[in-house]
């Protein structure tokens, strides 16, 4: 049996645990926050891949526990055309289709299942560094604890400090320019199907909006944003004027937009985007990072969260079937590299059509809409929708 030392206790790192678990080794979480992450986070769409590499561990329907269908999305432009309505994804043998689910309720859902299994996890715990020997890891936590394993796993995010200690020459994240922001609006009746992500090219802003079963409107924006904005300038993107700027934004676009912001109690305060076109290293010996850590995704591939799960079963295998430790970081990065890269091109193509000046918008719903104008042949986004893991085929080096 093999103990892994899981630095990250999110949605990432739980997944793994719960994988490494299911492999028949001994998992142990650190979570550098001394609480959990209850009501802290917006919402994402988790879409069929993620769904499917989840089905081996047992945790489809503590998934589904958590949100509500959302099989289709609906493209659209500010001047109020609808351009076309498709399925996100489509659907797995069973009838599953994507999920639309609160951060925080899928990491509860997930974290309290961990416990379930009896895995341990413990809070306060944040990393400071790392060392290791041909045949351990030591790690050292800033309450002055440590902890041993066979191996140490990276799910500690875009600012992953593991990333760091494996290579100190790690690149730092791409800012992609737009920022997030988002809420659920109260007392609406649109007359939109639940569950259709609506997704609008505006005039000015990209903006998104889908009706959940019992009737809030649950949506996000992403402003653009041509230069990274400092941490002051975040702080004071908030509350009333962040709403004022959003419904500014929209005020030219012939869409439920504004009456959606408007209808909103609390605006989620503005951060920015980012990705990682490549991380050249991913692996050290001992260590390996997964995730965000290796490859944070643009929101508008629509598979941050897909990508994780995915790493999460692919690493479990790899580290069941390859005996050497070092030999079966070395296979999952053979097994994934090539697949989430990809994925990341694909989300920073699909988020370059929400940044346009005035000339390049009335191109871009030039090109969208002849685009849409034909049958569609071939979706851009299949592969990342259709691919599955055999967690039962065994993994050969």
């Amino acid at each position: 049996m093999t103990r892994a030392l899981i630095i990250g206790g999110g949605i990432a790192g739980t997944i793994t645990a719960i994988a490494l678990h299911e492999a028949g080794h001994e998992p142990l979480l650190f979570e550098a926050y001394d609480r959990g992450a209850e009501g802290v986070g917006a919402f994402l769409t988790l879409a069929v891949n993620g769904l499917d590499a989840l089905l081996p561990l047992g945790l489809k329907d503590v998934v589904k526990s958590t949100g509500f269908d959302s099989p289709k999305m609906s493209i659209g432009l500010g001047d109020g055309t609808r351009l076309a309505e498709f399925p996100l994804g489509g659907a797995l043998p069973d009838g599953t289709v994507s999920q639309t689910v609160l951060r925080s309720d899928l990491y509860v859902a997930l974290r309290d299942e961990a416990t379930r299994r009896g895995i341990h996890a413990g809070y306060g715990k944040r990393l400071i560094g790392a060392n290791q020997t041909s045949s351990q890891v030591k790690a050292d936590f800033s309450d002055g604890s440590q902890a041993s394993g066979d191996l140490l796993i990276g799910a500690d995010g875009l600012r992953s400090r593991v990333r760091t200690i494996i290579d100190p020459d790690a690149p730092a994240p791409r800012y992609v320019p737009t920022l997030n922001t988002g809420g659920f609006a109260e007392g609406l009746r649109l007359p939109d199907e639940p569950g259709v992500l609506n997704m609008v090219f505006g005039k000015k802003l990209f903006f998104c909006h889908v009706v959940a079963p019992d009737g809030r409107v649950w949506w996000f924006a992403n402003p653009a944003r041509k230069t990274e904005p400092t941490a002051s300038e975040l702080a004071t993107l908030a509350g009333e004027k962040l709403r004022a700027e959003l419904l500014d934004l929209v005020a030219r676009d012939r869409t439920p937009a504004a009456e959606v912001i408007r209808a909103t109690r609390d605006v989620y305060p503005a951060w920015p985007t980012y990705d990682f076109p490549t991380v050249p290293v991913w692996h050290r010996g001992r260590m390996v990072i997964i995730g965000d850590a290796a490859h944070a995704t643009s929101p508008a591939a629509g598979q941050g969260a897909s990508m994780a799960i995915e790493d999460a079963v692919t690493l479990g295998r790899c580290l069941r079937d390859v005996p050497d430790v070092v030999q079966a970081l070395a296979t999952y990065e053979g097994l994934r590299r090539e697949r989430v890269e990809a994925v990341v091109a694909r989300g920073k193509r699909n988020g370059d059509d929400k940044v346009t000046g005035p000339v390049g918008r009335v191109i871009r719903d030039f090109f969208i809409k002849r685009a849409f104008a034909k049958p569609q042949t071939e979706d851009p986004n299949a592969f990342m929708w259709n691919h599955h893991i055999d967690w039962d085929e065994k993994v050969s080096v």
